[in-house]
């Protein structure tokens, strides 16, 4: 055996040979050609949008064909980790109703036969596969420290040399056995670097199911695979995982793609089928004509928790994601209708090569969209869920007056084309205040044509006294309208005042115009009988007192 004088200094403890763990996490007993696909984050701080979106598309691409989805965390850089960091994690992804099969499922408990799923607590499996490459003269101690390395870099920038520790620059590589033991007990502080075997002036293809068959160097750098802590780096540890737990497809950022020459030829000096990987590109955004990468730190909508907030429901929000993700989405839905996510099947040659572009309008029409399809009590249940924690006077408010909230909520719901007022929870009381006299103190109104006060008092008051009827329906209600404007001199159809203006003042759609902005004090709302009919005579009558007042 190589290096077992070394490796009984390195690993102290007993290490189990790699052959227990390949026998330990057999394959998985799947249909062909079912994904098993994973999101791995490190707890280090919130999700953001682009976080979401990979997410999305690895828990896409295994339901798809009834592969598995889990939820690894990847927390070997433990000092960039923030308290509850895995907590924010997983409810950030549930809120969004990403749903793991299996993996890390809240901070102290997991599901699945392949974990554990945290990586910091792997590290007996990471060093079954370390000691096996040291045992194999594949990996090597270094004790380079860092003004050693600061040096080397420097010559290299100097004489215009690629930057890394490889070649004549890893000297640590040629180190005798005995100098590392010596080395070893004195208790110099090392790391263990794969000793590769690659060359930078050679190809290796690969073939990225996003960005199609690409040529990359091969690598011939020396990377660290185990960090003085002994924990593992990102390269190896999700390498050994990766393999451990079956995965199919990787979804990654496309920030990982220039890593493809170390992972590619750790796969292989492993001996491991490499998964497909699937590198996305950033999410975009426009401003001032120019196309730049969706900023965690200049752009609010980039934070999941903004969505919260706003009162975006996440099915708009997931509905949006799958049209950036493939551009024949929408066309799907045209054809397909009352068919959503779970109906369409993934194609990751219709994803972006260059960057999807974010339109956070886009996703507010989606919302409205999405919003119009509801019934009236689903969001009545949605509003009162989000004013608890957002508006709590507004929250009061409809639990007060819940029936007549449900009823101003279903105003021209129910019908072929639904109305789309509100793209999200927190545009719901902008848009139906004046519904509620505890809000109803308007500043201004918004009369048009007929703005003569005592001309507009005379009318409602007349309409209130001498033609509401609380039983009427929508089309006898309208016809008693028409008998106040015959009443006041404007004509009954708007049709006979635009062939006879000069017999007219106005038309019937003037006097609707004027119960409408009394009552409401906006010129655009929903349908006035509806209106009319949840107000009622009493509140009717209120509302023209305040008028008076003004």
């Amino acid at each position: 055996m190589k290096n077992e004088e070394i490796i009984k200094r390195i690993f102290k403890e007993e290490v189990k040979p790699r052959s227990y763990y390949e026998e330990k996490y057999p394959e998985r007993d799947l249909k062909e050609g079912a994904r098993v696909s994973r999101y791995a984050p490190s707890p280090t701080g919130f999700i953001h949008m682009g976080a979401l979106y990979a997410s999305f598309v690895s828990k896409k691409i295994a339901e798809d064909t009834n592969g598995i989805f889990y939820l690894r965390i990847e927390d070997t850089d433990q000092k960039r980790q923030v308290e509850n960091g895995i907590e924010g994690i997983i409810q950030d992804l549930n809120n969004f109703k990403i749903i793991f099969d299996e993996g890390v499922m809240s901070g102290n408990r997991e599901s699945g036969n392949y974990g554990p799923y945290i990586q910091s607590e792997r590290r007996e499996i990471y060093h079954s596969y370390i000691k096996d490459l040291l045992e194999n003269g594949k990996a090597y101690v270094s004790f380079a420290t860092p003004e050693e390395l600061d040096e080397i870099r420097s010559l290299q920038e100097k004489t215009k040399d690629r930057i890394g520790y490889y070649g004549a620059y890893a000297t640590d590589r040629n180190l005798s056995e005995e100098e590392v033991i010596s080395r070893l007990d004195k208790g110099e502080p090392f790391v263990i670097r794969l000793k590769s075997t690659g060359d930078f002036f050679k190809k290796f293809t690969c073939n990225d199911l996003v960005k199609g068959k690409v040529e990359m160097p091969e690598n011939d750098i020396d990377h660290v695979i185990m960090k003085k802590d002994g924990l593992p780096t990102y390269h190896f540890a999700h390498i050994i995982d990766d393999h451990l737990m079956h995965t199919t497809h990787v979804v990654r950022g496309d920030e990982w793609f220039s890593s493809l020459p170390i992972h590619h030829e750790l796969w292989k000096t492993l001996g491991f089928k490499e998964p497909k990987y699937a590198h996305i590109s950033p999410l975009m955004k426009e401003e001032d004509g120019v196309k730049r990468k969706l900023s965690k730190r200049k752009d609010p909508e980039a934070a999941v928790s903004f969505y919260e907030e706003e009162g975006i429901p996440p099915e708009a929000v997931m509905l949006y994601l799958m049209t950036i993700a493939n551009s024949n989405f929408e066309e799907f839905l045209l054809q397909n209708k009352g068919k959503g996510i779970a109906d369409f099947t993934f194609d990751f040659k219709k994803m972006s090569k260059s960057g999807a572009l974010f339109d956070l309008e886009k996703l507010n029409n989606i919302s409205r969209n999405y919003l119009s399809t509801l019934k009236a009590t689903d969001i009545y249940e949605a509003l009162l869920t989000y004013t608890e924690g957002h508006d709590k006077d507004f929250y009061a408010l409809i639990q007060t007056y819940k029936d007549d909230t449900i009823a101003v909520l279903n105003i021209e719901r129910e019908q072929k084309k639904p109305r789309k007022d509100f793209y999200a929870y927190s545009d719901i009381k902008n848009q139906i205040w004046y519904m509620y006299d505890e809000l109803f103190t308007p500043e201004t109104y918004e009369f048009d044509k007929i703005n003569d006060k005592e001309e507009i008092v005379s009318m409602l008051e007349t309409y209130i006294n001498e033609y509401y009827n609380e039983a009427d329906d929508e089309q006898t209600w309208f016809s008693r309208l028409k008998d106040v404007a015959e009443h006041f001199g404007y004509a009954r159809e708007v049709k006979e005042y635009k062939n006879n203006p000069e017999n007219y003042k106005g038309h019937v759609g003037d006097i609707s115009m004027v119960l409408r902005v009394a009552l409401t004090s906006k010129a655009m709302t929903p349908n006035l009988y509806d209106i009319v009919q949840i107000l009622g005579k009493d509140r009717i009558l209120k509302r023209i007192e305040i008028l008076k007042q003004k």
